[in-house]
């Protein structure tokens, strides 16, 4: 859980990753119109607020290379009857529909292959937004033909995107890969392009540490509620002795 862990590998020693389950944040949160019901109590609340818990990204940063990953995470919504009582003698009961929306925080597993002779730093956290930078037409190559892909289609996707605007350089995604975005005339390549997409910390807009924001949007109790922290249980072999060339 926290946000922050670092898996260490002795000297002399590797590792390989071979999978994790994780059991995403947010749990036991259900926000009922504009309130939230948490075990620490009531507070008003847009639903908007577990937004960020429907992206997450768990990263590996070796020391020699960087291997994010991102999940969705469902959230449940559910409608129900509310009935009450009333002090008007002739309608004694009102009734009102109201929707609940909870966090699903059901484990998740995935398959990695992650070698590394260094300690590993482990990064978990929430994603709100992804900006876009530019959207253009794909033009018709031997790559993107039309019909089977949007190669000469009027559709514009996204063909440049970032996760963490408010970083002072932050990593661009570019599509359809970082050779076709200058070969197919979609403009300069940006000067931190990157095939890969992830989100780098900035608690404002990219990765969200999610302890932190569990504190800030439902309280300091909250934070120590153990439905509501994220578990990353980490699958690995650790050999003691130098690591083979041919794993590299």
């Amino acid at each position: 859980m926290g946000g922050q862990s670092v898996l260490v590998v002795p000297d002399n020693s590797y590792i390989i990753i071979f999978g994790y389950d994780y059991s995403p944040a947010g749990g036991g949160i259900a926000i009922i119109g504009n309130q939230v019901n948490a075990s620490n109590g009531n507070s008003s609340l847009s639903a908007a607020a577990i937004r960020p818990f429907e992206t997450q990204q768990i990263s590996f940063y070796t020391g020699q290379a960087f291997h994010p990953f991102i999940h969705h995470v469902n959230v449940n919504t559910n409608a129900f009857l509310r009935i009450w009582n009333t002090e008007d003698p002739a309608n004694n009961f009102s009734s009102q529909i109201q929707l609940s929306n909870e966090v699903d925080n059901t484990p998740q597993n995935r398959s990695t292959y992650i070698v590394s002779n260094r300690s590993v730093a482990i990064t978990v956290g929430l994603i709100d937004r992804v900006e876009l930078n530019a959207a253009s037409t794909i033009p018709v190559t031997d790559k993107t033909p039309p019909n089977l892909t949007y190669g000469g289609s009027a559709a514009t996707p996204n063909v440049e995107s970032v996760f963490s605007s408010n970083l002072a350089n932050p990593p661009s995604f570019v599509q359809p890969s970082l050779k076709q975005f200058q070969d197919y005339g979609l403009g300069g390549v940006p000067g931190n392009a990157q095939d890969q997409c992830f989100a780098l910390p900035d608690q404002t807009d990219g990765l969200i540490e999610p302890t932190q924001y569990i504190n800030d949007q439902f309280g300091a109790a909250s934070r120590e509620n153990a439905n509501m922290n994220y578990f990353l249980n980490v699958h690995y072999a650790l050999y003691t002795q130098q690591e083979p060339e041919s794993l590299g």
